[in-house]
């Protein structure tokens, strides 16, 4: 493969996703500084560009036909992962990105002002003291476990919101330790375009 925009846009073709050539520039800027603020700020241990490409953009990019509501909230966002990704390639979504490391959030204003987003707000603060209204969506790729992910997130919930667990192997034993008064509305097997990785989007709701 010639380049890292081809890589890109045969990733998004693979998808099934249209997405259009502007909100594809601002991916590949959203990539070049990323690599560039990753010297000083460490913001993945991902660095080479191809695998940033794979591993952060089209694996952020798989949950997007499974979005149900115009908002969402990116609970430990890291450096805009999955959300920055998705407001971009989204405009009519709203999205809160939601960190604790100072360096991370300076990194996501950042990047909210050069590529103009205005459909993104970016908020510092631990999970258990953010002030936020009751969101329909909350997605994370960061908690380590789902009971954590709900024990930590659940306090955002509305009263149909779901949480949206992103999820390497299928974690059935993450399942079974799950707390009766929640369940697994749906499971969706995900794959990532030029990726040999099991991938789940796990949706959590009420029981």
């Amino acid at each position: 493969m010639n380049s890292l925009h081809d890589l890109l846009t045969q990733g998004i073709a693979q998808l099934g996703l249209t997405i259009p050539d502007a909100a594809i520039e601002q991916l590949e800027y959203y990539v070049a500084a990323l690599q560039k603020w990753n010297a000083a700020y460490n913001l993945t241990a991902i660095r080479e560009p191809r695998e940033i490409v794979i591993k952060h953009l089209l694996d952020s990019l798989t949950v997007l036909p499974h979005l149900r509501a115009n908002t969402l909230l990116d609970v430990g966002t890291g450096a805009g992962l999955p959300g920055l990704v998705l407001a971009i390639v989204k405009p009519d979504l709203h999205v809160d990105l939601l960190d604790s490391n100072s360096k991370k959030t300076r990194f996501l204003r950042q990047m909210v002002a050069e590529l103009g987003l205005k459909n993104v707000k970016v908020h510092h603060a631990r999970v258990e003291q953010a002030d936020l209204p009751p969101q329909m969506q909350v997605i994370s790729r960061a908690f380590s476990s789902l009971s954590d992910f709900n024990l930590g997130c659940r306090h955002f919930l509305a009263n149909e919101g779901v949480l949206l667990a992103m999820k390497g192997q299928f974690p059935q034993a993450e399942i079974d330790a799950l707390p009766t008064d929640i369940r697994v509305l749906e499971s969706i097997p995900l794959t990532v375009p030029f990726l040999d990785e099991a991938r789940h989007l796990l949706v959590l709701g009420n029981a």
